[in-house]
């Protein structure tokens, strides 16, 4: 029995049938298909069939097994006589959703399949392994049990996939005794069969014993996820706490490697070493510190200096970066990890060759993670707002029952990844999916980070300076009072609250940076909730007389002071000789190394000079950090595929439509617009536009897609054909120069 083609049923199909076999397929779409016929042939190759059936369930691939056993590929075969166990109800979903996919097509008394599905096959492989001769009458549970751990995972990974493997220990079969590799033990039990030097095949019995049964048929019903509910307030805050620790980790890592840049491995990536010295300073995992420098070049924070001896080196996006309000900042480093094309987790493992996996290495590189991290959390997505799941390993188990054939070998662990990454970020708190998080994956970056900021606390404009000379902020400080703080005083702890010690040295950073006693003096004063400890005032005072009392500038360098004898104390230094100074003035000593060398060299003998400007103001010598330019191409973030929208999705339809017109159309003379021929091509069109007649016209588009249109001619000029389209009664213009051919319709 035969029914209609898979070509047959598309045309019969209305706009938003054909709108969601588009959108559920996007790779039929791209480029343009012409017609329905071209669409059908697009959705009968291999590869697409593959690709379609990456995003069934489990339920819906064991229907497509069964369409398959009753050889719905090679004839239409009826649902009611399907042989599965799946539901009646659920059997018809599961056949309506591979109709929406183009899978299959026809009424239920008559199902075809597209012939490729055979090729593909459902819930596992379509192409059959061998029966082992050899394995007839032997007891293979009592054999399974006598297997190691590495030799089941061999087997249970061609159990579940294809039943062929690639390896080089298939180049020579060995006895057991002296077989060395998993694969050579397999090969010296039989239970691999040698097809080739380089490939191994499951017999077809090993692989029913691993899977447990004669079909292979996992459960039809998806997996039990059990779930926590929380306040959208609590998950909110408790996100916003994350991501301020990780915005905290960044800006400590760019002033770090501003000041001592790490360098960039020969092989490429990030040196063990600098990574554990990272760890050291910002208190931290290993695992987390990946997940921050992937997140520094993702969102081109940092980037390759790219010169003889290259370097991990922030770009001047950093500064921009630094600048922002913490809510844009955040939303920064949150949608460069949505599209970031690596998985952070893969750093510190070890590869099949026992190589260790360098962060900022190509080994990271999976163009498929932003895809995978979508579909993680667009299961969060779908849970109430608040709701969060207890076990990773429960939505990684219900992910995989809802796409078993996709993922690979990492499909699980890629799961507890991004929840682990999502919560470092903020974008997951207690297992949901926070507000900014939903925020970002449905609105984009800005509405994201207006979300954000409202769940961070509200900065606070004070501090509390205790008596052992530490200043405790207790909340995220406005970034006026952050920066000031900072200068004057080191950052002791970290978390909620900070907590910064003030020193002699810090004290002194200030001064340097202009800063004088009053200034400091006031900060405290003005900023503190709790009294001054005269301690502080004190050492400010101190600090501040003997601070700029020595003066330095650019002789190459000088020193001054007012104090005849504090300058003879200097020259009198062993110091001095070292520095190369030299009395010109009671009160002067001039040098011909770096100004800021002699400072430093001073500061270590025990005094405290300053360095001074050209109107004699105090100035800091300190360095900015390096920086270098944002590479052109790190600023072109590499996204997930973007999918049409609804509009674009009904213009391809109408487009699709247009051309099943003309290629049903009757056409009569016919021209060519190539070369000489465009003066007869220029003449037909003249005549119908004259004539009123109906026109079949071939062009090609700017992209290079051939399309094929029936107009009713208006007029030509300016280069352009304008005609009606005579089933919609839209206006089309058509660049003359994109016509390759032309035809006078038949009535």
């Amino acid at each position: 029995m035969s029914g209609p083609t898979l070509t047959d049923w598309l045309r019969a199909q209305d706009d938003q049938t054909l709108a969601k076999v588009l959108r559920a397929r996007p790779d039929l779409a791209t480029p343009r298909p012409a017609d329905t016929t071209v669409l059908a042939t697009r959705a009968s190759s291999r590869a697409s069939v593959a690709r379609a059936a990456e995003g069934l369930d489990t339920r819906t691939l064991a229907v497509l097994d069964a369409l398959l056993a009753a050889g719905a590929e090679r004839a239409p075969a009826a649902v009611a006589d399907l042989a599965t166990e799946v539901p009646a109800d659920q059997l018809r979903a599961a056949v309506d959703r591979l109709r929406e996919v183009a899978l299959a097509w026809g009424e239920d008394d008559a199902v075809s399949l597209v012939p490729a599905a055979g090729e593909v096959g459902g819930l596992f492989p379509a192409r059959p392994s061998r029966m082992s001769a050899a394995l007839e009458g032997v007891d293979l549970t009592a054999l399974l049990a006598e297997i190691g751990d590495d030799e089941r995972k061999v087997l249970t990974a061609l159990a579940s996939g294809q039943p062929f493997g690639r390896t080089k220990d298939a180049a020579v079969v060995v006895t057991l005794d002296k077989a060395a590799t998993p694969v050579q033990r397999l090969l010296a039990r039989g239970l691999l069969l040698r097809r080739d030097a380089e490939t191994v095949e499951l017999p077809r019995q090993v692989g029913v014993a691993i899977r447990g049964d004669h079909t292979g048929t996992p459960s039809l019903v998806e997996p039990a996820l059990r779930t926590n509910r929380h306040k959208s307030s609590t998950v909110d805050a408790t996100a916003a706490g994350e991501a301020l620790e990780t915005l905290r980790h960044m800006e400590t890592l760019l002033r770090l490697w501003s000041d001592e840049p790490p360098q960039v491995l020969k092989a490429g990536g990030l040196g063990v070493r600098d990574l554990r010295k990272l760890t050291r300073v910002l208190d931290i995992s290993e695992r987390q510190a990946t997940l921050l420098v992937e997140l520094a070049t993702g969102a081109t924070l940092v980037a390759d200096s790219e010169t003889l001896s290259p370097e991990w080196v922030p770009t001047n996006h950093a500064d921009v970066w630094l600048a922002a309000a913490p809510g844009a900042r955040w939303a920064t480093l949150a949608a460069a990890w949505l599209d970031l094309p690596r998985l952070p987790g893969l750093g510190g493992l070890r590869d099949t060759k026992d190589r260790l996996l360098a962060p900022l290495s190509e080994d990271l590189r999976r163009p498929v993670a932003p895809l995978e991290r979508a579909r993680v959390l667009a299961a969060l997505a779908d849970l109430p707002s608040g709701t969060g799941v207890a076990e990773p390993d429960e939505l990684a188990a219900v992910l995989a029952w809802r796409a078993p054939r996709r993922g690979g070998r990492l499909r699980d662990e890629i799961v507890r990844w991004t929840l682990s990454e999502g919560s470092a970020l903020g974008v997951v708190a207690l297992g949901a999916l926070t507000g900014p998080g939903r925020a970002l994956l449905d609105e984009g970056p800005a509405p994201a980070a207006k979300r954000m900021a409202e769940a961070m606390p509200a900065p606070i404009d004070h501090v509390l300076v205790q008596a052992d000379l530490t200043v405790v902020a207790p909340g995220p400080l406005e970034p006026h009072l952050a920066a000031r703080i900072t200068e004057t005083a080191d950052v002791e702890s970290a978390g909620s609250a900070t907590v910064y010690r003030v020193s002699e040295a810090s004290i002194r950073r200030a001064l340097d940076a202009g800063r004088t006693a009053a200034d400091l003096h006031e900060l405290f004063r003005t900023r503190s909730r709790t009294a001054i400890p005269q301690a502080l005032e004190y050492m400010i005072d101190d600090v501040a007389r003997r601070h700029g009392r020595l003066r330095g500038g650019a002789a190459a360098s000088f020193l001054r002071c007012d104090d005849p004898a504090l300058i003879a104390e200097v020259a009198a230094s062993p110091v001095a000789a070292a520095l190369r100074l030299r009395k010109i003035a009671p009160t002067v000593l001039v040098s011909p190394l770096p100004l800021v060398d002699i400072l430093d060299d001073l500061r270590a003998a025990g005094f405290a000079p300053a360095a001074e400007g050209a109107d004699g103001q105090v100035v800091d010598l300190r360095p900015s950090g390096r920086r270098i330019q944002t590479p052109a191409r790190a600023t072109r973030r590499t996204a997930t595929p973007r999918v049409p929208d609804a509009e674009q999705f009904t213009d391809l339809v109408s487009a699709m439509r247009a051309g099943d017109r003309a290629a049903d159309s009757r056409r009569g003379r016919t021209v060519s617009s190539t070369g000489a021929n465009m003066a007869e091509t220029m003449a037909l069109l003249q005549e119908a536009t004259r004539s009123g007649h109906r026109i079949w016209v071939g062009l090609v588009d700017a992209h290079g897609v051939a399309s094929q249109r029936v107009l009713e001619p208006l007029r030509i000029g300016g280069g352009i054909l304008e005609g009606r389209d005579p089933t919609s009664d839209e206006i089309r213009r058509l660049p003359i120069h994109r016509i390759t051919s032309a035809a006078l319709v038949e009535n």
